[in-house]
């Protein structure tokens, strides 16, 4: 075939770059419309992530009742679940939240003690303080913060009503794809999805195994620290750690600040702040990988571009998912030879080493 092309005076090399221009121009465009059409294709996105999750369930149920009876028994056990995480995030952050208005003056002490620290080392924050911060700045974040509330509340209305709908389609969408004229690509592509589905549901079991132990570590850790808020702050690591990168950094964050306000030496704070990335590093770095194994091995650059582009494309929710979607895009490179090396490329170590003793 390649001698054919030579002959035909269309290099071999030169038909491969093109085919990968177009690829990348395909990406870009894919891209920018995610970003204009966020608030249609965000929630079309989680939907099908959750949907991969939780067709096992329905799919079980099916085969002891009509799908029509097991679709609500589905849906109140994934409303359930999600309902459960939610009040334990407003629980946690609300008390911490809490605190922090009624003891608004030690913030505003630390606040002070800091701005002196760093006016004695030829840093001066006052001008900028009182340009940005102030009644009208306060204002204004409230207002945001409820209409993202608000917003929040009607995405996961419509993510709600994609997976009802998803439900309901993926048997007849199996068999469409089967049907398709050319059999071959129809079966290539219902073993990608499938593959892919099941990576999913090994994502989210790893990442809430390694949630739960970071959770409790950082509880441990606050409660021999006699930090206050020890449950709460265990709480928030364990959600946080749903999202890469981004969550941890939080969860290592506030409660390094609480930290300063509570604790009467630096060398405190600075121990809790090391202990806390110790825990993130550990479990992050080396516990989670040799869970996860070459199933879900990434690079850990490709990681951390995942949930940056995909945090600026589609904010929080897209921090959450960045990672998934990634995961989807190099399955399906993996069942396509045209392809193949971009998934071996991207993959991480483990990957290699598993094809290498193959």
């Amino acid at each position: 075939m390649a001698a054919c092309r030579q002959r035909a005076g269309v290099p071999v090399a030169s038909n491969k770059m093109t085919t990968t221009m177009i690829c990348l121009i395909g990406l870009v465009v894919l891209a920018s419309a995610a970003y204009v059409a966020g608030s249609v294709i965000a929630p079309a996105a989680l939907s099908l992530f959750m949907i991969a999750i939780i067709w096992p369930l329905q799919k079980t149920l099916q085969r002891f009742m009509p799908r029509l009876l097991a679709l609500p028994l589905t849906m109140i056990v994934t409303i359930a679940v999600c309902g459960t995480f939610g009040w334990l995030v407003f629980w946690a952050f609300g008390r911490v939240g809490r605190w922090v208005i009624s003891d608004a003056a030690q913030l505003q002490a630390l606040y002070d003690r800091i701005l002196l620290w760093l006016e004695g080392h030829g840093v001066s924050l006052s001008g900028l303080w009182e340009q940005h911060f102030n009644t009208a700045w306060i204002v204004r974040a409230v207002q945001q913060i409820t209409g993202r509330l608000n917003t929040t509340l009607s995405f996961w209305l419509v993510v709600f009503i994609y997976i009802i709908l998803g439900l309901l389609e993926v048997a007849d969408m199996r068999r469409k794809v089967l049907a398709l004229e050319n059999r071959a690509s129809g079966a290539r592509l219902l073993a990608a999805c499938e593959k892919t589905a099941a990576k999913f549901r090994r994502y989210m079991l790893v990442r809430t195994q390694m949630s739960i132990v970071t959770g409790v570590l950082v509880w441990l850790l606050a409660v021999a620290a006699g930090l206050p808020f020890a449950a709460e702050w265990g709480v928030i690591a364990f959600v946080l750690n749903y999202i890469p990168v981004i969550g941890p950094f939080i969860a290592t964050m506030f409660p390094t600040i609480f930290a300063m306000i509570q604790f009467e030496t630096w060398q405190s704070v600075i121990l809790l702040f090391v202990f806390l990335n110790l825990i993130q590093f550990v479990v992050g770095s080396y516990i989670e990988p040799r869970i996860s194994g070459a199933a879900l091995s990434i690079s850990p650059t490709l990681v951390l571009f995942s949930v940056f582009f995909w945090a600026y494309v589609w904010g929080m929710f897209g921090a959450f998912i960045g990672v998934p979607i990634t995961i989807a895009a190099l399955t399906f490179c993996e069942h396509y030879p045209s392809s193949r090396w971009l998934a071996d490329l991207l993959g991480g170590v483990d990957r290699l080493e598993q094809k290498r003793s193959l």
